[in-house]
């Protein structure tokens, strides 16, 4: 029976989570706190992490796990948390991808360290695991999510900044400022102000001075761990810009519609009913809702581009693949690389961990497919996994770039 993280440990128990998200989590880590919860994320080497995750998960599941476990486990050996008083925190999909059991994986990790006593809490939507001390209740799960909202906002008008910023780590000192200001009105009804929040932090990265000049544009799709966490993928974005280019990535928001959109197709193929079908539809609508009032907002009081709608995205793969196909990232990879040349990002760069079969079929598999309907598309799939060497992912990144380079200067001339 799974150690439970219990009531009377919320009050003094610290919770250790994996980061992701350094834009989110930041806001997400402060709200937690309003439910009396103490998250905390540990930021260490990240080869002590591959090699402490090496040591716990065989090296043949997937990269994600090896380094989340990694990162937990290193936590613990640290030597900055008691034991005896600190939880871990996972999440768990429910879905068919392995990502649902790297809890039971952290687990054995755990009880072969000799750390039995430490809780692992999963957060999950789909009734896998309770616990008395941690409850995702309606205020909780809506404050995440407008959290979520505004993580998505920053980051992808700050990915349309940094590569053209006059002065060297402006955007960065905005980003800092906004997610700062809002992790610290979360409590407040300000927080819950999106429409005047939203024109206030667009004006100001809209006022960053910065240069004109035409970037190569580098979309950003894979498996949700290695796209998103700069742990995950050696930093790709930061390489990306200091090779001159613009990165394009789709926030949180449209993986959260996609789970949720999974649901109905579920309903749709094999008959599937229930609260689950209920609870997902109204998500869906609340969330798309959020989408097209951040889309709004962008056109009303901005220069940028606005993010694509995901009733496009979601059609646009109907024509490649069956949506039937939903392990892990599934049909949204594809969907994610259609949408990127569709609007003329026609670089992008699929994030393969390896150990993710699902990934590679809908990531690598479509490749060739799509490039036939999509001539001038250049997409290059990078492998990420413990022992990948980092020159070899830029050396390849770097030649996806100056064939993109190219592109541009035939277009010009």
């Amino acid at each position: 029976m799974p150690k439970l993280f219990t009531e009377e440990m919320k009050k003094d128990y610290t919770i250790i989570a994996p980061t992701m998200l350094p834009i989110h989590f930041g806001m997400i880590k402060k709200v937690l706190a309003q439910y009396g919860y103490h998250l905390e994320f540990y930021e260490g080497d990240t080869k002590e992490m591959i090699t402490e995750g090496l040591k716990n998960v065989h090296n043949d599941l997937c990269y994600p796990a090896i380094i989340v476990i990694g990162q937990l486990m290193a936590a613990l050996k640290s030597g900055k948390y008691d034991p005896n008083k600190t939880a871990l925190m996972i999440t768990q999909t429910g879905g068919g991808c392995r990502a649902s059991n790297y809890i039971h994986l952290l687990r054995k990790a755990l009880k072969n360290s000799g750390y039995d006593q430490v809780p692992v809490i999963s957060v999950n939507m789909s009734g896998l695991e309770k616990h008395p001390g941690f409850k995702l209740t309606p205020g909780l799960i809506g404050k995440c999510v407008l959290a979520m909202w505004y993580g998505d906002l920053i980051m992808w008008v700050s990915n349309q900044c940094r590569p053209y910023e006059k002065i060297k780590g402006t955007t960065q000192a905005v980003i800092d400022h906004w997610v700062d200001y809002l992790a610290e009105v979360s409590s407040t009804p300000k927080f819950l102000g999106m429409t005047k929040m939203a024109k206030q932090i667009l004006q100001e990265f809209d006022a960053i001075p910065k240069k004109v000049v035409e970037r190569v544009k580098v979309g950003i799709v894979g498996e949700i761990y290695v796209k998103y966490a700069p742990m995950g993928n050696n930093h790709l974005e930061d390489f990306l810009i200091q090779e001159g280019a613009e990165v394009v990535m789709a926030g949180l928001s449209d993986f959260m519609m996609y789970c949720f959109s999974n649901k109905k197709i579920d309903h749709d193929l094999y008959g599937h009913n229930g609260w689950g079908l209920i609870g997902s539809q109204v998500g869906y609508k609340y969330i798309h809702y959020m989408q097209k009032k951040m889309i709004k907002c962008i056109k009303n009081y901005s220069s940028f581009r606005v993010p694509t709608d995901f009733e496009k995205v979601k059609a646009l793969v109907q024509k490649f693949m069956g949506v039937g196909v939903k392990m892990g990232e599934g049909w949204l990879l594809t969907a994610e690389m259609l949408e990127l040349v569709e609007s003329g990002v026609e670089n992008v760069i699929c994030a393969q961990p390896f150990g993710c079969l699902p990934n590679h079929i809908v990531g690598k598999g479509m490749m060739r497919k799509i490039k036939e309907v999509y001539p001038n598309s250049n997409i290059v799939a990078i492998d990420y996994d413990p022992s990948s060497a980092k020159v070899n992912q830029e050396n390849r990144i770097k030649l996806m770039l100056a064939n993109g380079l190219e592109s541009i200067h035939l277009k010009n001339a």
